[in-house]
């Protein structure tokens, strides 16, 4: 298959500065610290992983909302960290996002209609009577009225003003959309409401997704692959079926045990980890998690694994899986 989009080694580290007037370098804090990773035509990748692993600082690099500290992203055969911002502006009509709080992302001054035709205007995809019916169409498509296009996003619930941040991103018509954590704002019911119009809009637009969750109960049900993060760093990455029934990695059957069981009666094992998130202010030395890691050995604290492909067609970075 074709990737439409490619990451490889891709570091953003953020300063930490003491001092008021006389500022000065006291750390680094590798949010995202080497990650790679294709992503194909039409495919959804699962990005999983605890809050603070560096999820969505990865999706905000990849469009380029916060500038990389260093790596290559090219999307559709352009490497997008070279682009000036009049060449970026091109191309972010290809590679929109969904925000993770559908209140924050819109505009409380604007109408939703103006929200939607907005970016439909600055990229001169219609104008006048047609960017209005553009608009209602969207509304329709993603399941609201075209009358809700005169109101303003306080009068809509919050299933509702995600759609609305859905409709905005898809306005451009992109080939390429980052959903950062879309449903973990919103309740179970309306989760399932939002991953399964995900689902239809791929199909109806031949959409590519990045799917941010920490949460892999739900990519579950709409990831073709699924990455798993922790502290900055891919550790496995399979197809959701592989990883979901043979886990390699300690961490992700770690995460799949914590995922509950509906039925009082069955027996579940769950993989209880020692202590809290190291700070990626301070990373250990070698593997980051074995510090939590059961299984850890002395190799763990002192050499860091690689990503490397296993036989089953996973790709797991962990001395004991591959020794």
């Amino acid at each position: 298959m074709e990737a439409l989009l490619k990451v490889r080694n891709l570091k953003k580290h953020f300063p930490v500065t003491k001092g008021i007037i006389m500022e000065k370098q006291v750390g680094l804090v590798k949010a995202v610290d080497g990650v790679g990773f294709d992503v194909n035509k039409g495919e959804t990748l699962g990005l999983v992983g605890e809050s603070g692993c560096g999820k969505s600082t990865t999706g905000r690099c990849i469009l380029r909302l916060i500038e990389p500290t260093e790596g290559e992203v090219e999307f559709n055969g352009v490497n997008v960290r070279t682009l000036d911002n009049q060449a970026l502006r091109r191309i972010r009509k290809d590679m929109q996002m969904v925000f993770q709080d559908p209140f924050a992302s819109l505009n409380p001054r604007m109408k939703v209609g103006d929200i939607i035709m907005e970016p439909i205007l600055l990229h001169g995809i219609a104008k006048g009577r047609e960017a209005r019916e553009k608009v209602k169409n969207l509304l329709d498509v993603v399941g609201l009225a075209g009358y809700h296009a005169e109101r303003y996003a306080h009068e809509f619930s919050g299933g509702q003003r995600q759609r609305i941040g859905i409709a905005r991103a898809l306005a451009v018509e992109p080939k390429l959309i980052v959903c950062d954590e879309p449903v973990s704002a919103l309740d179970v019911s309306i989760q399932a409401q939002i991953i399964n119009l995900m689902e239809d809009l791929q199909e109806q637009f031949d959409l590519t997704l990045i799917f941010i969750a920490h949460d892999l109960s739900v990519v579950h049900h709409i990831s073709d692959r699924v990455a798993v993060m922790y502290l900055g760093r891919i550790v496995e990455m399979a197809g959701y079926r592989e990883l979901y029934e043979n886990p390699c990695h300690p961490y992700t059957k770690a995460l799949l045990s914590a995922i509950p069981v509906p039925d009082p009666k069955a027996k579940k094992e769950k993989i209880m980890l020692r202590g809290d998130v190291i700070s990626p202010l301070n990373p250990p030395p070698g593997c980051n998690f074995h510090t939590r890691c059961p299984y850890a050995i002395p190799r763990c604290r002192d050499e860091a694994p690689e990503l490397k492909e296993t036989d089953t067609g996973h790709s797991v970075a962990c001395h004991l899986v591959n020794p």
